[in-house]
Parts: C-alpha cells; structure tokens; sequence
C-alpha cells in the first residue's frame, strides 16, 4: 500500500506544523517553490498557514538553520529551497554537495524529514531566458517537493507508530 495516498489515522494533518527553508539570493526565483509547495500541501489537505517561512543569508546557511528547527520539536518535516549558481567565492558545486551532506546529515540525527529542492544549474547566465526557464521550474520543484513532503511525514508517522508497538 502506498502510505502516501492514504489518509493515516495517526496522524492529523491539518494541525502539522512544517518549516520552509530558503536562501535569500535570487529569491525571485526561488521563492516560487514555495509558492508550488503551498500548493501541493493544500491539495493534500495541510493548512498551509502553519508552514512557517525561513529565510536564510545563502544556501550554506540551509543546514544549520534546518537543524535548529528539527530539534525545536515544532515541526514534522522541513522542506529546503535554494539556487546554487557558479561565480560566487566558492565553486558551486563545493556549495551544493555541502548542503545536501548537511541536509541529510540533519535528517539522520533529528529522525525529522529534511527534504530539499536546492537546485545548481551546469550553466545558469542572469539572461531573461534563463530566469523565465528557472521561474517556471522552481514552481515545478516546489510542487514535487510538497508531494515528497507529504509522503515523508506521512511514511514517518506510520514507522514511528510501528516501532512504538
């Protein structure tokens, strides 16, 4: 049975509380995941005014701040968003590796799903194409990260129910 489309008894899904992580640089771009996450969420019945909204300096950043909010025992998931580009100090994809490690690492040790649609484009140029392109695609993410999400919290919730058996 996929857990992901059934409404689980455990679990109330209208009270949960979810944490939106995003970096701050091209939020033009990237706050449109959570404009397509919002969505998602309301269609799989969550109250989209109990996903708080996090903004972060950078993409870097994501970990630490998605950390802090797991072991606040507030939130039953935390979805990530950002856009890591080539041209800043680091390399990019010395960036993007280290916040999806991050990530995952904060997952492993909270046991609170940490999910991320932190993208970094091969060759992404501040040309009107490319941000059309990108605007329409993080809606995309967004939308793909919110069914991720309640997949996630739903699976989490029927194994925590289990291993409490």
């Amino acid at each position: 049975m996929n857990q992901s489309s059934t409404n689980t008894p455990l679990l109330d899904i209208k009270n949960q509380r979810i944490a939106f992580v995003h970096a701050s640089w091209h939020t033009d771009i990237v706050l449109n995941s959570l404009e397509g996450f919002q969505a998602v969420m309301s269609e799989c019945g969550y109250d989209i005014s109990k996903v708080d909204v996090f903004s972060v300096p950078g993409a870097y950043e994501i970990p630490l701040q998605a950390k802090l909010l797991a072991k606040s025992g507030k939130y039953v998931a935390i979805a990530c968003s950002g856009l890591v580009v080539d041209g800043g100090i680091y390399r990019h994809e010395f960036v993007a590796q280290a916040v999806c490690t991050g990530l995952m690492q904060v997952q492993l040790e909270t046991e609170v799903p940490v999910l991320t649609a932190v993208l970094t484009p091969h060759h992404f140029h501040e040309t009107g194409e490319h941000i059309e392109y990108f605007l329409r695609h993080f809606i995309k993410k967004g939308r793909e990260l919110g069914r991720v999400c309640d997949s996630a919290i739903r699976l989490t919730a029927v194994s925590k129910a289990q291993l409490a058996e």
